[in-house]
């Protein structure tokens, strides 16, 4: 019988299901939302854990984070400004190898519009070079020739969203992803040859300011294991996706490491590391290659924190796209045999489209995890962050550092939501992105 959504029967079933829903609430209350609430009202007070009293200070805290020891000899408005202009410039040499190569391809020759607009941003960025180039530094005629630039280029990406070869560049993801990559390093690193970019400057700045060492070094590892992560699973997957022989032996084996306990393999990794009786140093020495410290020298810090973590979560990567593999139906693919295609065509066509769900959920949770890195970091060097200069200072270490070693909880507490933030807009710029590239098998 139905019933309004006043009626008794009504209440009576929500007061029940909310009554059923109160342990829960109750202890998701006490150990996750206080803690939150409570750490964001902490983030605006001076409290140190010694001491009973607290004072609000505003953004006090927030501040300091930011705060240098000494200052850095690059403007960081000077090195945004000239990323944003490299950037650009890249992107428009990528349109320009699209637009020389679309009358090769089925698509057709691009209108002769574009001719003066390239023509014109090519002659802008010659004459920002030589600006800049002829007085390095801020000057108003590098300020005038950036913004003009910068303008006029977004100007002409907005107004000529759609065409020929703008249709080729996104249909070709991959080799245009490379190719900007390839032309801005060809820019900013070989061309400008004065190292004036972001990158330069929190090269700079890290090192005089812990939390901008710790944004580096996690953003360092990020890039360094979730891609090295996602590729090796991705493989990996494929091959145990075949009828092979001692299948589940195997799937076994590379999820092992994903169950064992984070200390104990980081003890055993740090035997491996071991730069006199290792073995990785081991196998290297079959190659003559000559022995590495792993595990002392600063620059092999966040490469051997990266190795551990992908070993370690490699498995779980690869059953969660070995569940996306065969959740693809394989009618798909008996009817890519009967025209013809081969194995790069299969996996190009149907593979990589069908399993885009799997792969944006595996690089949103894989990104976020990878920002909370601190464990093997604890083991491999003894409670220390890194071996000298720390070189292995993450963010979740410094909020560590920050409240168990100073007992300063204000700071503690920016520096958790500061991370908030940061993994909050990666995520949205993933979901932003993810929303045309991932394709539902309907």
């Amino acid at each position: 019988m139905a019933y309004t959504k006043y009626s008794k029967k009504y209440w009576r079933e929500t007061l029940q299901a909310y009554l059923f829903l109160l342990p829960s609430i109750a202890v998701l209350g006490v150990f996750v939302f206080w803690p939150i609430g409570f750490s964001l009202v902490l983030s605006f007070f001076k409290w140190d854990y010694t001491s009973a009293e607290k004072y609000f200070i505003g953004l006090g805290n927030y501040k300091e984070l930011f705060r240098m020891s000494y200052p850095v000899s690059l403007n960081f408005f000077y090195a945004f400004v000239n990323t944003v202009v490299y950037a650009l410039g890249a992107l428009l040499f990528v349109r320009l190898v699209f637009y020389v190569t679309a009358g090769m391809t089925k698509y057709s020759r691009p209108e002769r519009k574009f001719s003066l607009f390239y023509t014109t941003s090519l002659v802008f960025f010659i004459l920002f070079y030589v600006v800049k180039m002829a007085n390095p530094g801020f000057s108003i005629s590098w300020l005038v020739l950036s913004l003009v630039f910068i303008g006029y280029f977004l100007y002409v990406i907005r107004r000529y969203k759609r065409d020929n070869h703008i249709a080729m560049m996104r249909s070709r993801s991959w080799t245009t992803l490379i190719l900007f990559i390839i032309f801005y390093l060809v820019v900013a690193f070989w061309l400008s040859k004065s190292g004036d970019e972001l990158i330069s400057y929190f090269k700079l700045a890290k090192e005089s300011s812990d939390f901008l060492k710790a944004i580096y070094n996690t953003v360092y590892y990020v890039i360094l294991s979730v891609p090295t992560q996602i590729a090796l699973a991705l493989i990996i997957a494929l091959l145990l996706n075949r009828n092979i022989r001692f299948k589940n032996l195997f799937r076994t084996a590379y999820f092992i490491p994903f169950v064992t306990s984070v200390v104990a393999v980081s003890l055993v990794w740090q035997w491996m590391f071991n730069d006199q009786f290792g073995l990785l140093n081991y196998f290297l020495s079959w190659f003559d290659i000559n022995k590495i410290a792993w595990l002392k020298e600063e620059k092999w810090t966040i490469p051997t924190i990266a190795i551990v973590s992908v070993w370690q979560h490699l498995g779980y990567t690869t059953v969660i796209f070995l569940a996306g593999l065969q959740n693809i139906d394989r009618s798909y693919y008996e009817a890519a045999d009967v025209d013809g295609a081969n194995s790069w065509q299969k996996f190009k066509y149907i593979t990589w489209p069908l399993l885009s769900p799997t792969t944006f959920f595996i690089m949103i949770i894989t990104m976020i995890g990878s920002f909370k890195i601190f464990s093997q970091i604890f083991i491999l060097y003894q409670g220390l962050p890194g071996p000298v200069n720390k070189s292995g200072l993450t963010l979740v270490y410094y909020v560590f550092q920050k409240f168990y070693d100073e007992q300063r909880m204000g700071v503690a507490s920016a520096a958790a939501y500061m991370l908030f933030l940061i993994i909050l807009l990666l995520t949205f710029i993933q979901f932003r992105l993810g929303k045309k590239r991932v394709h539902y098998e309907s």
